[in-house]
């Protein structure tokens, strides 16, 4: 059973000044199984961020709909949205959203803080994250101390310590050096091979070739979709980027596409593998003292 299901999904905008109306989502349709891994490539205004902010319960569509784990997002009272964000999702964001006054530590354990957990619980949560992100040397330090493959990861550990259903990157790469890229991009790796079910926007092909299938969008709509089957990283990488170009020299929908070029050379082209926040410091400090 699907742990995302995303069905007819619109989201239409209406301009302050002459009421022009911007179809940012058109018709959006996917599921997600528990454990996949996602990548949501396309050009800006593509709509990828927008999908991506009513997945995260930030805004609402027009139209369609999103279940979670079997709950539809349009019917959470909104004075309950983010408590239903702290619970069930876990975000990555491209500039890390870490507080500088707050320690490693202590913005790690933001998420539990706020559910209420007493410390005690916390402890043995935190311990484990931070040995599996490589940062408990760096629990006593503060933001402004540590490199910015470091505040990522750091980042990824306060979005995991909650045990998210679904966890979203928005861009987790985009203010990485090459370096740190690939250690995070290993760590998602391996967050994901222990069950973390994961969505990641992203611009980087080479980002997206860790992941198991990769949805591309186009002026709003899902334009097309690839599988990772048994390909390699390297393999995944090269039918991203073709597909990439392709797409961005065709203004046709895929069905077209198929039609013109006959469907046998576009599985030639594509051939589809085997199944194969804040709250106040003091409540903060106060928790952590008990």
């Amino acid at each position: 059973m699907p742990i995302l299901e995303i069905t007819g999904l619109r989201k239409t905008y209406t301009t302050r000044l002459g009421g022009n109306r911007v179809e940012a989502l058109k018709n959006v349709s996917f599921t997600a199984e528990p454990g996949e891994y996602i990548a949501i490539m396309g050009e800006s205004g593509s709509g990828k961020t927008t999908l991506l902010n009513i997945l995260a319960a930030l805004d609402k569509p027009t139209g369609g709909s999103v279940i979670l784990d079997g709950m539809d997002l349009a019917k959470i009272k909104e004075s309950k949205l983010a408590d239903f964000r702290r619970d069930n999702l876990g975000f990555v964001f491209q500039e890390f959203n870490l507080l500088d006054t707050f320690t490693v530590r202590d913005n790690i354990l933001l998420p539990l803080v706020l559910r209420g957990e007493k410390y005690p619980a916390m402890q043995p949560k935190l311990n484990s994250t931070a040995e599996l992100l490589g940062i408990s040397a760096l629990l006593d330090k503060y933001p402004y101390e540590i490199s910015g493959g470091q505040k990522q990861r750091t980042a990824a550990a306060r979005a995991m310590i909650t045990e998210p259903k679904l966890l979203l990157a928005d861009e987790p790469t985009g203010a990485l050096d090459s370096r740190s890229s690939d250690e995070l991009l290993a760590l998602f790796a391996e967050i994901n091979r222990r069950g973390q079910t994961i969505l990641m926007v992203t611009h980087s092909a080479k980002a997206a070739s860790r992941a198991k299938r990769v949805l591309f969008i186009k002026d709003g709509a899902v334009f097309h979709q690839l599988y990772r089957g048994n390909c390699s990283d390297d393999e995944f990488y090269r039918r991203i980027t073709d597909a990439l170009t392709l797409l961005s020299s065709s203004g046709e929908p895929q069905s077209l596409r198929i039609k013109r070029e006959g469907a046998g050379e576009f599985r030639r082209r594509f051939p589809r593998p085997a199944l194969g926040v804040r709250r106040a410091d003091s409540r903060l400090q106060r928790a952590l003292r008990h």
